[in-house]
């Protein structure tokens, strides 16, 4: 995390960079192009959603987590600026130094809220369809909200101190690499929040297979009980796999693709694979922020609030059934 994507950890990685120069005409180049593509429609489809969010009572979990989704997805869009023109070399120095100190801290603080919240959201999912007649506490606005605020809390006191850690001067050539205006304790840190958010990742992962293990058999045999005529049972059967869908298109290439670069920054590895995984790594970070444009695919699709109150998708709200009326009951008329 907190610019881990984007530069290496130590002074053996800048040093190792010399002797392997990289081709930066994709990064500097394609990448931003296509980054301002997903600002412009991220920040479009984000601020729809926060008009309608805002007048959408959070009284289920599930609320509770689309609005923190749709804040650290806001707030990850309103980052991306500062990454495209530092990337494509538009802007001063100091725009750089801006980026390591504190844009892309915050980018990653954010990414990382979001892939717990989509977690939590599955959790969600799960127990509306295993247990949904159980009013248990986690299915309270109450749990919701003080899960969310943990989330948040945890995430910004293992970021702030990359932001604090920062001991160098600032100059033209030391903002090439963020790692070199660290102090040691601050590439301590560094490395000690890369482990941690990879921790994250894997854990939301894992959790998320075996949530959707038991959802899938319970889909499959709500799925029998019917017959093939009844295909609105299917389809809205079949909106339950978006949240893993968009989980699994965002954020899995970036953490698959992070262990094989992992490695080669730190062990001796041939200059050209070198620079091919440097570029898988920049398009899977590439495909991770996507997820800013991915997620109002999950308010669309399983929220009929959210429907009801976008202009451009009233006449969808009433022309599909099924969807959850408060955002929270979706799964409990799909799998009866």
């Amino acid at each position: 995390m907190l610019e881990t994507a984007n530069t290496t950890t130590g002074m053996q990685d800048f040093n190792k960079s010399e002797r392997c120069p990289r081709d930066t005409r994709m990064t500097q180049l394609v990448f931003p192009a296509l980054y301002t593509v997903v600002f412009l429609t991220g920040l479009l489809l984000n601020t729809l959603a926060l008009w309608v969010f805002v007048h959408i009572p959070s009284n289920s979990t599930f609320t509770v987590y689309l609005k923190n989704t749709l804040v650290a997805d806001l707030i990850m869009t309103l980052m991306l600026p500062f990454k495209i023109l530092s990337d494509a070399h538009l802007g001063p120095w100091q725009l750089r130094g801006f980026v390591c100190v504190f844009s892309s801290v915050v980018f990653y603080e954010t990414m990382y809220v979001g892939i717990i919240m989509l977690g939590l959201i599955a959790f969600d999912r799960f127990l509306k369809i295993i247990r949904p007649f159980k009013n248990s506490f986690a299915r309270k606005p109450a749990f919701a909200k003080a899960a969310s605020a943990v989330t948040w809390l945890l995430m910004f006191l293992i970021s702030l101190p990359n932001m604090i850690l920062n001991s160098k001067e600032a100059t033209p050539s030391s903002v090439k690499k963020c790692a070199s205006l660290k102090s040691p304790l601050g590439l301590v840190w560094h490395q000690v929040v890369n482990q941690t958010c990879q921790f994250v990742f894997w854990s939301v992962f894992t959790l998320m297979l075996l949530f959707y293990v038991v959802i899938t058999k319970k889909v499959y045999n709500s799925y029998r009980k019917f017959t093939s005529k009844e295909d609105k049972h299917r389809r809205v059967g079949a909106r339950v796999f978006v949240v893993i869908a968009v989980f699994f298109v965002c954020f899995a290439p970036l953490h698959f693709v992070r262990i094989p670069y992992t490695y080669s920054q730190t062990n001796k590895t041939n200059c050209r694979l070198e620079n091919q995984l440097f570029v898988a790594k920049e398009a899977a970070l590439f495909l991770a922020t996507t997820n800013i444009c991915m997620d109002p695919l999950i308010y669309i699709l399983l929220c009929k609030k959210f429907t009801e109150r976008m202009p451009c998708l009233r006449g969808r709200a009433t022309a599909a059934p099924g969807q959850e009326h408060h955002c929270s009951h979706t799964d409990n008329i799909t799998l009866a």
